[in-house]
């Protein structure tokens, strides 16, 4: 597999605000520091795939009114890899958008989509599945998308079902896609997890540029056709103002549902490398390691008494002194400070907003 024809595609446009009061639909979750380390979610992306893909091969694709904040958080993302959508549009016309231009230059390119406010705790292992899979679309049509090995029976995420009787020929880890599933109930997540042949949806892809452009001709021809009218207009100074007058114009379609489950060759592999769609201050506790008492305490002066299975985050440099909370969020960024039951969050977040 020749590395330079790697490239890596990160999606910034979500308006993800669930970690309020620190992100907002202004300023998202995949800008923040999250995990208290200093980076940011969408730092944390583009870090994971160091020696993966080059960095001249980098691309976001993203809102226009986040691409200001990509570059200063991406300083050596080059201008023309910050692809501004006018709209939203969900992931399928973003995905075609970056996937075109992406061909206009290297025919030959191999390409990995990955959402840009996840967590991967084991980023080495991380970096083999992706590289596995790379070197497995490299040489074949396959579609592949990263499934989650599940350890509990979470509602929040969509689920894959394979079919784990055969391996694929030249990648014994790599299974074909029986069908994808959308978010279960709790007694349907049960019955999931009993079974080892259905995984969590990570929203990760890998192909080739040809597979995918190909497909999106073939099962989505009216958004194919918006992208490949432009082509000759790429890198030009005339492409914006094209995009955003025919961006708009396409279908708003997620890429599960556009090609995902409708194309044949779909693969799936399998993979534990420490995965988690932060989507909830839940999530994050679930995902973060904890003092004795299942409290996550995120900040450099925090002190908790008779407290437990709190999360604290608290990271501008004050001292914070918890008593007696129990199942508790606190949080706080400049002039707001929030303080409400884990299992009262959104409740509480769509009141304060």
């Amino acid at each position: 597999m020749n590395i330079n024809n790697n490239h890596l595609v990160i999606m910034a446009g979500g308006v993800g605000s669930r970690f309020w009061p620190m992100s907002t639909t202004d300023y998202p979750k995949q800008f923040i520091d999250v995990l208290g380390c200093g980076r940011t979610l969408i730092q944390l992306t583009y870090d994971r795939f160091e020696g993966v893909c080059p960095a001249e091969n980098i691309w976001v694709v993203t809102s226009d009114k986040y691409a200001t904040e990509v570059k200063k958080q991406l300083p050596d993302i080059k201008d023309d890899h910050i692809l501004r959508e006018p709209c939203r549009r969900n992931t399928a016309p973003c995905i075609a958008y970056v996937s075109w231009k992406i061909k206009s230059i290297n025919p030959k390119a191999n390409m990995v989509v990955t959402p840009s406010d996840h967590v991967v705790m084991n980023v080495k292992e991380f970096q083999r599945v992706i590289c596995s899979a790379m070197k497995f679309t490299t040489s074949s049509d396959a579609i592949v998308t990263l499934g989650m090995t599940p350890n509990r029976p979470e509602t929040g995420y969509g689920y894959i079902e394979a079919d784990l009787s055969f391996p694929s020929n030249s990648n014994k880890e790599i299974y074909r896609v029986d069908s994808f599933k959308e978010k279960p109930d709790l007694a349907t997540a049960e019955r999931y997890l009993k079974k080892n042949s259905f995984f969590w949806n990570s929203g990760i892809f890998v192909w080739n540029v040809s597979t995918i452009v190909n497909a999106l001709r073939v099962y989505q021809p009216a958004i194919s056709k918006v992208f490949e009218r432009l082509l000759p207009y790429y890198f030009t100074e005339n492409e914006q103002q094209l995009i955003d007058e025919q961006f708009p114009l396409c279908e708003s379609i997620s890429i599960d549902y556009a090609i995902m489950e409708k194309a044949d060759e779909i693969f799936v592999f399998p993979a534990s490398f420490g995965w988690s769609d932060l989507g909830t201050w839940g999530s994050l506790h679930l995902n973060s390691s904890k003092d004795s008492y299942n409290n996550v305490l995120i900040g450099s002066n925090i002190k908790m008494y008779e407290s437990r299975n709190c999360i604290v985050h608290t990271t501008q440099e004050k001292k914070v002194v918890i008593q007696g909370l129990d199942g508790y969020i606190v949080a706080e960024k400049d002039d707001t400070l929030l303080v409400c039951r884990l299992s009262e969050e959104q409740r509480i977040k769509d009141f304060a907003e």
